[in-house]
């Protein structure tokens, strides 16, 4: 299959005249997360086909091997079966980069001894380590995240938390970089991670038309949250979700704790009692992840001005909308734009 990916012809990385070849491991078992395997591969495999169609590299810059206890078909955890090209006790080689999948029952991860001791015993042999999801409890099964700041998929921090008391669990973020080490949070950050190695190794312009290509958000900052926390807050009571809803339909509204009260006819002070009692966030935090969530749906779906931005989304003005991006996703509006503008300045021809 011919694939329409093609790079400008003005692409720094086409100056490369020493081709990196970074080789690549992918660690999976049964009842692996698919999407920690192929989100990773995926990045890398069209970072290949750039590299290649731009000149940069005449073979694979970031070839792959899927490693498991055996070769031959694994079964992940939606059922579909996958094959490894190796076993991992057959690798002794040097590897440039050593990625651990996760799953969603950790004790895939837990109950391989030997897989254990293989990854001890490669981490001199391995420039970087990481993991996707829970893969990070293999890591610290291992000893390898003691004093060492971790994340993992929000579901699971606790459980790693309260399991390696020596790891400092950070649930927030998309992932975390540990010198050689890294892990990653829920599901797609493994995505994120891989894209960040591409832009470590190639520089952003390669990652950019990676993440493109994929349609995904480029850089998406390893402190920003795993996912929308107002989405996770929706109230039980079915006043206050009514609430939220109308919320996020009325941002340039007043919605100041005494205004939102008197809509249901409450006190201010009952209101915001019952409300954090609710959803686990004051009623002001609400506010803002809203209006957050939406002028993060304007920065990256729009060329409207910051001005206007900040405007539609509700906040009073652009210098009150930046510090509540800094607050809440440690960038500002315009790092955040220009993370996911808009434009396509590539073609997607094909070659």
């Amino acid at each position: 299959m011919t694939i329409p990916f093609s790079p400008p012809s003005n692409i720094p990385f086409k100056e490369v005249r020493i081709p990196k070849i970074r080789q690549v491991g992918i660690v999976v078992f049964p009842g692996v997360e698919i999407i920690d395997l192929t989100g990773p591969m995926e990045v890398f495999a069209f970072a290949n086909v750039g590299l290649q169609r731009s000149g940069a590299c005449t073979e694979l810059a970031y070839p792959m091997e899927v490693l498991a206890a055996t070769p031959g078909p694994i079964t992940t955890s939606c059922g579909l079966q996958i094959i490894a090209n190796k076993a991992y006790s057959d690798v002794h080689d040097s590897i440039d980069t050593l990625l651990i999948a996760g799953t969603p029952d950790v004790s895939c991860l837990l109950c391989d001894p030997a897989l254990q001791d293989w990854v001890r015993a490669m981490v001199p042999r391995v420039k970087r380590l990481a993991s996707v999801c829970t893969g990070a409890f293999l890591l610290a099964e291992c000893g390898l995240l003691d004093g060492l700041s971790a994340t993992s998929h929000w579901d699971y921090c606790d459980r790693l938390a309260r399991d390696y008391p020596a790891v400092t669990v950070e649930p927030d973020r998309i992932f975390v970089r540990n010198g050689s080490i890294s892990t990653s949070g829920g599901v797609t950050s493994g995505i994120d991670l891989a894209l960040s190695m591409v832009e470590e190794d190639w520089g952003s312009e390669l990652a950019l038309l990676v993440a493109r290509y994929l349609v995904v958000f480029l850089k998406r900052p390893g402190g920003q949250s795993q996912f929308s926390a107002y989405l996770t807050s929706e109230a039980t009571r079915p006043e206050l979700k009514d609430l939220q809803a109308w919320i996020m339909l009325h941002l340039n509204e007043d919605l100041r704790v005494d205004a939102l009260a008197e809509r249901l006819c409450m006190s201010p002070r009952n209101f915001a009692r019952l409300f954090q009692q609710e959803t686990s966030m004051t009623p002001a935090k609400f506010v803002e992840l809203a209006r957050i969530d939406a002028a993060r749906h304007y920065l990256g779906s729009s060329t409207l001005s910051i001005e206007v931005v900040a405007d539609k989304a509700g906040f009073a003005d652009p210098e009150r909308m930046r510090r509540a991006f800094i607050r809440q996703l440690g960038v500002n509006p315009q790092s955040y734009r220009e993370r996911f503008a808009p434009s396509d300045p590539y073609s997607s021809r094909a070659a």
